[in-house]
């Protein structure tokens, strides 16, 4: 397993891992890009944001990133500045596929991704990475099972895989929707010759939507590395979006509702890494002061009463624009 590597890290950031959906491509449905990230969202330039944000978040102890075929040139860019520095051989790379980048570096395309869990797509993308990543790629990921999925099923598809992870290349798959816990639970049945397929499991988790929490304990007892995606909630636990509970408790702490948000994740004792999704410097070092926010009793059961159903919260994800 790759992410034993991070059990030698000493410093508090290393459960801290930094995704580059935000920044591998120009549109995204994050609320405030246009102040993340301004008008200039050329090639170039989010290239070079890209890798000033690689570089900060290893300078202070981050070392798992996190990018799919479908966040733009988001491999591309970290096979750069992965190949810019040789001698960074402590990090965790993981990526996925089943969704294809379609936007064509463009914010107001009618689509920006198309899923496909198909056989033929895993061939497609795995070339694609590999290309890219070489044998710097340590996880490979289903992106964004749901319970209907036919990569819950296909047995084709399950043998591949199954003969990648004979070749050192970690397999698990990531989460999204209202039914994550359904969803985690069917991925842990599937065995390949007796054997678990799945050896990471990414979710989305915050203090807004938390469903998935017992079925994610489960998958840690099963011997899983659990990752969370969206601690933020696509922006509305950060900064002006935050709600004022959370404002609150980050006043008294003197950090950004960022910070305290990613702090309640981390209290998980089954979370394994935490992605942080930040577009600025500004962000990435504010999520980093994560690890020493103090959370006792009486902040939880504030951060309690922020909690939504999931199909509420789900549903307002669905409707959040792609800027």
């Amino acid at each position: 397993m790759p992410f034993a590597r991070l059990a030698h890290a000493t410093t508090p950031t290393c459960h801290l891992g930094l995704g580059l959906a935000a920044v591998g491509r120009p549109g995204y449905i994050n609320l405030g890009r246009d102040d993340d990230l301004g008008a200039d969202r050329s090639v170039d330039a989010l290239r070079a944001r890209t890798h000033e944000l690689l570089d900060a978040a290893y300078a202070q102890g981050v070392r798992y990133f996190d990018v799919a075929r479908s966040y733009g040139r988001s491999e591309e860019f970290l096979a750069q500045w992965l190949a810019a520095n040789p001698g960074i051989d402590d990090v965790v790379i993981g990526s996925k596929w089943g969704y294809t980048y379609t936007a064509d570096w463009s914010t107001d395309a009618e689509r920006h991704e198309v899923k496909d869990h198909r056989l033929t797509t895993y061939e497609r993308q795995r070339a694609e990475s590999d290309a890219l990543l070489g044998d710097r790629l340590d996880l490979y990921q289903i992106h964004s099972l749901t319970p209907d999925s036919p990569a819950l099923t296909d047995k084709e598809l399950h043998a591949r895989l199954a003969e990648a992870a004979a070749g050192g290349l970690t397999i698990g798959f990531s989460t999204s929707g209202p039914r994550q816990a359904d969803t985690v639970r069917a991925a842990l049945a599937v065995t390949v010759d007796g054997e678990p397929l799945f050896r990471t499991v990414q979710s989305t988790f915050n203090i807004l939507e938390h469903s998935a929490e017992p079925a994610l304990a489960e998958a840690h007892d099963a011997g899983l590395t659990v990752i969370v995606k969206e601690g933020m909630a696509n922006g509305r636990l950060a900064g002006p979006n935050a709600p004022e509970v959370l404002k609150s408790i980050a006043a008294e702490e003197g950090l950004g509702p960022d910070a305290v948000a990613l702090a309640w994740i981390l209290r998980r004792p089954w979370v394994g890494v935490v992605l942080s999704g930040a577009a600025t410097l500004t962000q990435l070092s504010s999520n980093l002061h994560a690890p020493a926010v103090d959370l006792d009793a009486d902040r939880m059961t504030r951060l309690a009463t922020l909690t939504e159903e999931p199909g509420v919260y789900w549903e307002r994800r669905g409707q959040l624009p792609w800027h």
